[in-house]
Order: C-alpha cells, then sequence, then structure tokens
C-alpha cells in the first residue's frame, strides 16, 4: 500500500499551524529555534516554533569529533559558562603528526597552520552540548517533538513550501497499517527550516526542486568512523588534540585522524576517509581499525576499554559547494546546506551561526506579516558574517587534496600558514572542481585488492560488535528505509564491475552479498543502519536511496 493509499483510506492528517517549523534538532536546528525565542522576548511578541528531532532526544543522533570553537556559542549565549554549557575541558595542546607505517613526525608548533590551532576551543561530547540546547530551547518556549521523523515535504499550490509531514507509524514491512498503526500529522509554518545534518533526506530533495546547487561545485562528502574509549588513568592527557595524516591513506587517497581526550578519563578518536576514494576495494571502518595499530596511536587507547561507536557522513565542499540556502517558504541551515568547515575540522559553530543568521531573518519576515517567499536578508547577513570570512579563507582545502595528499598537504601551509605570515588573509585564487564523490570509482579490476588483517577483539573490532555498543536498533516490523530504485542493479553492476563497494563502504554490516540458488543477491540488513548516509552518497550508480524510518529508531549515541 503506498502513503497515498494510506493517506486515501485513513486521511486527512491531522494538521497543526506554526510560524516556524524547524527539521532536525541538532546544534543548526536548535540554535534557530532558540534565536527566534530570544528575538521575540526581546521584542516583546509571540513566536510559535517547534523542532522535529527523530532521534529519541535532542543529541541521540549527534556524532562529532569534536573540538568546539565557542564563538557562535557565545553570541547565542554570552551566559553559557553560567547555564552550565557542557564545555568542560579546555584544549591544551595540539598534535599535528604525519605517519608512514611505522612512524611519526610532528609538525613544529611554529609551522602549524592556523587552522589546525585550537587555543581558547574546548573537547567536547557534542550530544551532550545538544542535549543541553535543547533545555535552553525548551526553557524559552520552543516545542520539541522527538522520535518525529519528518518525512514528507508539503508544497502550496504556487510552489512554496507549506511544511512538512511526519511519518506514518506502525507500518508493517509488506507496506500494510498494523493493529498499532498511527496517520502522521502536518506541521504547517511560514516558514520551514531544514537543519537534518550532511545529506538530509528533506534538504536532498528542496535543493533539487529548486536547483538550489546549480552552478555550484558538487558537494563533496567524507565519513567519520568514530569511537569513544574509557582509558587507565595514568594515559590520560585532558584537553590533548592529536590530528594524523598520512598511514594508512596512499598518496591519492583523502583521509586523516582525530585522537582527543576528554575530561574523565576518556578519549575520543576516529578516522575520516574522503567519499571521492577511487579504490573500491576500500573500507573505510577497516581502514579506521588499521589507523589504531599504530604506535603514535595505540599508546594512547592500551589497556583501555571501547565503550562507544558510530559513523556519520561530513559535508566537506565547503564554500564553493554551498548552495543557494533560501527559497519560497524555507531555507537550508547547518549541515543540510554544507557549513561545515573541514580545514578546521569544525562544524558545529558554523551550525549554530547559520541557524542564528536564518533566525534572524525569519523573525524579521513574520513580524510583518510575510510568509512563505524567500528570506534574502538571510544569506545576505551570511555574506557579512564572519562566518563567510572564515569559509571563504578555507574554500579550496578539499580542492587541493584532490589532487593528491602532497599537493594538499603543501598548498594547506601555504594558504593557512605562509600566506597569513606575508599578511594576507585569504588566498588571491579559488579552485574548482567538478568531480561528484560518486563518480570517482574505478572498476574492480583496475586496482589492488586491499587485504585487511582479522580483529583482535581488543584493539580491533568487527562490525557487528561496532553496532552493538552505538545502541541501534529500529522496529523489526517496518517497511525498510534503504531503497532502491532498481533491485537488479547492486548485482549487474555494482557486483560485477565494481565487487560490490557497498559491502565494505557501509560502515555497519548493512549491506551483504549472498549465493541463493546459484546467483548472487544482496541483502540489506537495514536494522543495522547507523543513519550515517554513506550509501546514499557513494552508490556508483546512485540507485540506493535514504529514506525516514519511523522516529525514534537508529543509534542513540549516548556520550559521543
Amino acid at each position: 500500500m503506498t502513503n497515498q493509499d494510506i493517506l486515501s483510506q485513513y486521511g486527512p492528517r491531522e494538521a497543526m499551524e506554526y510560524d516556524a517549523v524547524v527539521v532536525g534538532g541538532g546544534p543548526a536546528g536548535l540554535a534557530t529555534a532558540i534565536r527566534l525565542k530570544q528575538l521575540a522576548a526581546e521584542k516583546g511578541q509571540d513566536v510559535s516554533v517547534v523542532v522535529l528531532e527523530k532521534g529519541g532526544e535532542p543529541g541521540a543522533h549527534i556524532l562529532s569529533g569534536a573540538v568546539m570553537d565557542p564563538r557562535a556559542l557565545q553570541e547565542l549565549f554570552p551566559d553559557w559558562k553560567e547555564r552550565g554549557a557542557p564545555l568542560n575541558q579546555p584544549v591544551t595542546g595540539d598534535d599535528v603528526l604525519f605517519l608512514s607505517e611505522k612512524g611519526a613526525k610532528r609538525t613544529p608548533d611554529f609551522l602549524v597552520p592556523d587552522n589546525f590551532h585550537n587555543q581558547r576551543n574546548y573537547v567536547v561530547a557534542l550530544g551532550f552540548v545538544t542535549k543541553w540546547l535543547g533545555e535552553q530551547a525548551e526553557a524559552l518556549g520552543v516545542e520539541i517533538f522527538p522520535g518525529f521523523a519528518a518525512a514528507e515535504v508539503l508544497y502550496n499550490d504556487d510552489g512554496s513550501v507549506k511544511g512538512v509531514a511526519t511519518g506514518n507509524l506502525g507500518v508493517g514491512k509488506n507496506g500494510e497499517p498494523t493493529d498499532s498503526f498511527q496517520l502522521g500529522m502536518e506541521l504547517h509554518a511560514k516558514y520551514t527550516v531544514f537543519a537534518e545534518g550532511a545529506r538530509g533526506h528533506l534538504g536532498k530533495q528542496v535543493i533539487a526542486k529548486y536547483k538550489l546547487d546549480e552552478g555550484k561545485d558538487p558537494q563533496s562528502y567524507a565519513i567519520g568512523i568514530k569511537e569513544l574509549w574509557e582509558i587507565p588513568a595514568d594515559k590520560a592527557k585532558p584537553g590533548r588534540v592529536v590530528h594524523t595524516a598520512g598511514w594508512p591513506m596512499d598518496n591519492s587517497t583523502y583521509g586523516g585522524g582525530f585522537l582527543y581526550h576528554l575530561e574523565g578519563n576518556k578519549v575520543t578518536l576516529g578516522f575520516v576517509t574522503g567519499l571521492d576514494y577511487q579504490n573500491p576495494w576500500l573500507s573505510p571502518f577497516e581502514e579506521m581499525q588499521r589507523w589504531k595499530t599504530h604506535p603514535a596511536i595505540c599508546e594512547h587507547i592500551q589497556g583501555g576499554k571501547r565503550i562507544g561507536y558510530g559513523a556519520r557522513a561530513i559535508t566537506a565542499g565547503g564554500l564553493l559547494s554551498l548552495p543557494k540556502t533560501i527559497f519560497p517558504g524555507g531555507v537550508l541551515v547547518g549541515c543540510d546546506a554544507g557549513y561545515l568547515n573541514a580545514s578546521r575540522i569544525k562544524g558545529s559553530h558554523a551550525a549554530i551561526k547559520s541557524g542564528m543568521l536564518a533566525a534572524e531573518a525569519l523573525f524579521e519576515a513574520v513580524t510583518v506579516g510575510r510568509q512563505h517567499d524567500e528570506l534574502t536578508a538571510y544569506p545576505a547577513a551570511f555574506e557579512k558574517s564572519w562566518l563567510h570570512q572564515e569559509l571563504h579563507r578555507a574554500r579550496n582545502f578539499k580542492q587541493w587534496f584532490k589532487k593528491g595528499s602532497v599537493v594538499g598537504a603543501l598548498m594547506t601551509g601555504i594558504e593557512h600558514w605562509l600566506l597569513p605570515k606575508l599578511g594576507i588573509k585569504s588566498p588571491p585564487w579559488t579552485i574548482h572542481r567538478k568531480e561528484a564523490d560518486h563518480t570517482r570509482l574505478k572498476p574492480a579490476d583496475q586496482c589492488e585488492k586491499i587485504v585487511y588483517p582479522k580483529p583482535d577483539g581488543k584493539l580491533t573490532f568487527d562490525r557487528l560488535s561496532s553496532v552493538f555498543i552505538s545502541n541501534t536498533n529500529h522496529a523489526e516490523d517496518q517497511p525498510a528505509h534503504l531503497t532502491l530504485k532498481d533491485a537488479s542493479v547492486p548485482v549487474s553492476v555494482n557486483l560485477a564491475k565494481y565487487a560490490g563497494p557497498e559491502s565494505r563502504y557501509c560502515p555497519a554490516g548493512v549491506y551483504e552479498f549472498v549465493e541463493k540458488d546459484g546467483a548472487s543477491q544482496l541483502v540489506i540488513n537495514a536494522q543495522n543502519c547507523v543513519h550515517c548516509k554513506t550509501c546514499d552518497i557513494k552508490d556508483p550508480t546512485q540507485n540506493i536511496v535514504w529514506v525516514t524510518p519511523e522516529g525514534g529508531g537508529g543509534p542513540n549515541y549516548s556520550g559521543m
């Protein structure tokens, strides 16, 4: 039964009206909601705001390194320390390492480019910061609906965005309503804010519908695989920040590691792999496990215990890939648009700032009676902001690394170390690229097969034991949220030409090829999905489409 059939039989859906509907309860979405309520309080006006969060609570689906620049938070809440924001561990030092297979060369402090300096920043669990932001939003009167996934964009007759509809609950795998069926609801707004994070399901749709990325460089992505460890007290170095380049990546593949010492004898570490990689035998998950065996990394965590795991796609295209962020009736904020600064390996400050800028434009429009038009004040304010200056300076970062790690490292040094020494704030040149990440895979028979070592269960692990500690869960009897446009393509194209890369690029063991009755077929273990969106991005035929599962499902990243 299609959704239209369900609506015909069980509809119409209940509708609720708001000034602003925010899709996504991450830093960008919550900052938007908070700033709207702050402005309303300052002006003595009432603005109704609701936030839809598909996770069980704000922060449940948030995954980031993270070293946080507090600049935007300081603007949002000048008294954030007094309010108890969980930014508890200041950065105490930076190590930038270039790894060979067994060795490591530390970059002298005076040669570290500006983008890797983290003075005045904090090592945080971004999930905790997001949960705190949710508490601040509710205290201001923002309605937050956790466990409700926005599944559909609603449009007015004139083509403008009217709002969103949440997904139906209690639909069985066969598409038929079960005894626990509940019809989704509609949330109508004067303006709808899309703040779903990287490769947002609905954000992707509005970008395509309104051609918001026309004339832009293709968006570029990476996947970050992250673990949380509890380590012996004598190994703890609270506030120490380590970034690595080089091994295990080859010179033509973008990737690097991070390791941050939190308070409480905990270490958060992970590996980022650019999704423009070419060798279909590569596995980002296995590369992360291999990276941990390097002496410069394992010395931090040996004798410890892994207590958390997760994975998430990251937008890395920067300013040159930033789509138009406004359209009739709505805006894109945070990583749904792509504001992350890959050169700094930071996005939370950009997410918060973009949300604040959007909120200020939205509030101005609502209070004079406008609705469903384009909030042109938002991109105008962005172009005058410190965030635009920051992203403009870093605009070439990923483009240089497309030319190889040696060129990337050299040009990062020139643009972020040498030019500032010469008093030049931003490089006078701009480098463009034309290839989308999914087009970069080479046929498997043209590439060297990579054989990864087996996990030892102490330092390195397999996918399924990793997914287990991500607390991932989906209701068994629901339609798979990982859909195929053509069910024959995985075997006839992906397996035949690329040796089935989905079985390797997925960090959760969702995709596996099996033999049945003498023929290969793809099995999709949707229950394992950690909502990283890598398959939606990297599938070479763009045949896999990630759609919204029932709200409340997916990972639960406590402390991540």
